[in-house]
């Protein structure tokens, strides 16, 4: 996650993802694939893509809607095999297996008794229904794919204040919101992984199913190879 492609950036990219494509069955991106959504910018990671011969599935970040011109971008990844879920589920075969991701960019609300409520303003309260949206997709996604051997949650913001730590508390409820935290209680897939939290922590939890905080700043690394059996 948090890949800001930039044209500056177009070879460093390139490098990164031929080294990871020799290891993995399967490359995630949890959002920010630009540095502010701009056409020159998605065809950065494109070109850094294409080469590869892995499934790629990505879900949209913050900044790749800071010009609103997502409906320009997407089809820019999609040239390059990258597959774009936004609120949607996809389902692969990979390696005699059946992998079933959810994705979506998620959205703020906030934790434990940091919450956004329904109430007041009308904008206040429209944000609150945008994050509702993405619970009842979250949900219903998880239970299109609940057949599969393998299940995976791809988001931008994150569903645990866990992963959240290293930010400062008072930032929280624009990072995420635990909201989220239900359908993945009640479907438990087997990972979910986000970014947006440059400063947050690595790993979380939400009841038994593990949250990974992939966001590049926090791993200190451009891929982190997951296994799963």
């Amino acid at each position: 996650a948090d890949l800001h492609c930039t044209p500056g950036r177009a070879a460093y990219s390139a490098h990164a993802f031929q080294a990871i494509s020799t290891r993995a069955d399967l490359i995630l991106l949890a959002g920010d694939l630009t540095s502010h959504g701009q056409p020159d910018q998605a065809h950065a990671l494109a070109d850094a893509a294409r080469p590869v011969e892995l499934p790629i599935v990505a879900c949209m970040g913050n900044h790749d809607m800071h010009y609103e011109r997502t409906a320009e971008l997407v089809p820019i990844w999609q040239s390059a095999g990258i597959t774009i879920l936004e609120r949607e589920h996809t389902i692969l075969e990979i390696a005699g297996r059946s992998v079933g991701i959810v994705g979506l960019k998620g959205f703020v609300g906030g934790f434990a008794d940091a919450h956004i409520e329904a109430s007041g303003e009308p904008v206040m309260r429209e944000l609150y229904s945008l994050t509702t949206i993405d619970v009842e997709d979250l949900d219903k996604g998880l239970q299109a794919i609940s057949g599969c051997d393998t299940r995976l949650v791809l988001m931008h913001y994150s569903p645990t204040a866990q992963t959240l730590v290293g930010e400062p508390e008072g930032l929280w409820s624009m990072l995420g919101s635990d909201r989220f935290a239900a359908p993945i209680e009640r479907h438990r897939p087997d990972l979910v992984v986000h970014g947006h939290a440059h400063a947050g922590s690595f790993e979380g939890k939400i009841g038994s199913v593990p949250v990974y905080n992939v966001s590049i700043p926090v791993m200190r690394r451009d891929f982190w190879l997951f296994t799963l059996s």
